[in-house]
């Protein structure tokens, strides 16, 4: 079995070997590369470590062709604006020394998105090495090495409130460190499937921990493996439970695949929130047993509210924190299920449905919508029930793998369990909402009939204030 699974990280370099293109020089300067590295360093790091911190920026003038962050003579470089963001990118464990295949992409999609000054941190020589651990120690060297560098921006004007760190696996933990020796100043940390192995259980300050910037968010996508279980942020975001995802491959014959794949979905729900102009919408529940059970569809109250939404636009619920009633939570936990194909969105409508007849109670509830291309669409439902006295309300969850944006009617069907009547059962109300895009108005039905096991078509109208 070891034999294999050195097999599959030697294919791991294989299949990562796509280096940052040489971009032709560009006014006289040379483009900075990420540290071209291999198994050979890997085996040398064995007798003789090395460790270098090598700062590449980009912005969207130099889109292709990154520039050192600070010229030999360590000044700024004037491309660096300290009145815009600065997005510091910082991968983590690199075995075999080669470079992220996401990196590129990463780089280019964030800057397609806000023009900030992105910073990608290549720590690729200390990456480099057979011994996890001698990772693992480097990890507070480079966050020391980073503390620096941010403090020489500060004395160009910089803002540490306006500092962005996203890190993958071990360097989520080397952006919480950094956090920790700037006092938790920093505004915001991403952590993408923060690292598990030698950091699982360990107190607060070692490790990413929610004290070390203003905001953080963490993205869990691999928490049986190579990940952490284990909150860490002021949200935590557990795509599809956090443990497997779906279209990864489930077994050690699938190759170098079964070993990162669940691992780097983090990164790729990240960008796949970019590209796809999907919100990733998520529900904040005590654990994904009973969100899978419909049991929590209340999106909160700290950004108007809305649904804490995984990727870039997590920065919502900062403003929410910073806006926090007393007695609301500092700390949320929330659960999404994702598609298994790039760029894996999905889209979550809410139904709520008032009924007349006290006799509902053991009843089920199912539908679907018609598009405008009059194609029918059939959503996984969560289903929550709450009776009360007199009336019924009956709350589903609906999650559709294509976006219904155009909306002509809604199939509803009502079952009882052994029943075999077409009893009808009546309706006061029924309201459709996308969760995914709230702006969108809300669809209603009033006064209603459904015959049990009929499938009925409705016509949905604008709302009445009120029912909204």
């Amino acid at each position: 079995m070891r034999i294999y699974i050195f097999l599959c990280v030697m294919c791991w370099v294989r299949s990562e070997s796509t280096a940052v293109a040489r971009q032709p020089p560009k006014n006289n300067k040379t483009c900075l590369e990420f540290s071209k590295l291999n198994a050979m360093n890997s085996l040398k790091d064995l007798f003789s470590p090395k460790l270098k911190v090598i700062l590449m920026m980009y912005t969207r003038d130099n889109l292709n062709c990154a520039e050192p962050l600070f010229e030999s003579n360590n000044s700024l470089n004037v491309r660096f604006n300290i009145s815009k963001k600065t997005v510091w990118v910082i991968h983590g464990y690199r075995p075999l020394g080669s470079t992220p295949t996401w990196l590129s992409k990463f780089t280019k999609e964030f800057l397609k998105q806000e023009d900030v000054n992105l910073i990608v941190v290549d720590w690729n020589q200390g990456a480099t090495t057979f011994i996890y651990s001698r990772a693992v120690k480097n990890t507070r060297i480079v966050a020391e090495s980073l503390r620096q560098s941010m403090q020489n921006l500060l004395k160009h004007g910089a803002s540490l409130d306006n500092f962005h760190l996203i890190g993958m696996s071990l360097g989520a933990h080397i952006s919480g460190f950094v956090g920790k020796l700037l006092h938790g100043k920093l505004g915001r940390i991403t952590g993408l499937d923060p690292a598990g192995p030698k950091f699982a259980g360990k107190p607060s300050n070692s490790r990413l921990d929610y004290t070390d910037a203003k905001f953080v968010d963490v993205i869990h996508t691999d928490s049986k493996g190579l990940g952490i279980l284990e909150p860490l942020g002021h949200v935590d975001f557990y795509p599809n439970g956090g443990k497997q995802q779906p279209g990864c491959p489930t077994n050690l014959f699938s190759g170098v695949n079964y070993i990162k794949c669940d691992h780097q979905r983090a990164v790729h729900l990240f960008l796949g929130a970019f590209e796809a102009k999907c919100n990733f919408v998520s529900f904040p529940c005590p654990s994904y047993k009973d969100y899978q059970n419909g049991l929590c569809m209340d999106c909160g109250k700290l950004y108007k509210g809305s649904c804490p939404r995984l990727g870039n636009q997590a920065k919502l619920w900062k403003e929410g924190l910073n806006k926090r009633k007393e007695g609301l939570p500092l700390r949320t936990i929330a659960f999404l299920d994702t598609s298994k194909v790039y760029p894996y969105c999905t889209y979550y409508f809410d139904i709520t449905i008032v009924a007349l007849n006290k006799t509902m109670n053991a009843g089920s509830i199912s539908f679907s919508l018609l598009n405008s291309l009059k194609e029918l669409e059939f959503p996984k439902l969560y289903v929550k029930s709450q009776p009360s006295e007199n009336l019924q309300e009956v709350k589903i969850l609906a999650q559709f793998i294509k976006d219904v944006e155009d909306i002509r009617c809604i199939y509803m069907t009502y079952l009882q369990p052994s029943h075999c009547s077409t009893s009808p059962y009546i309706f006061q109300s029924l309201v459709l909402k996308s969760l995914t895009y709230p702006e969108r108005p809300p669809l209603c039905k009033y006064n209603f009939v459904l015959k049990e096991g009929t499938m009925t078509a409705l016509q949905l109208d604008a709302c009445k204030t009120q029912m909204v």
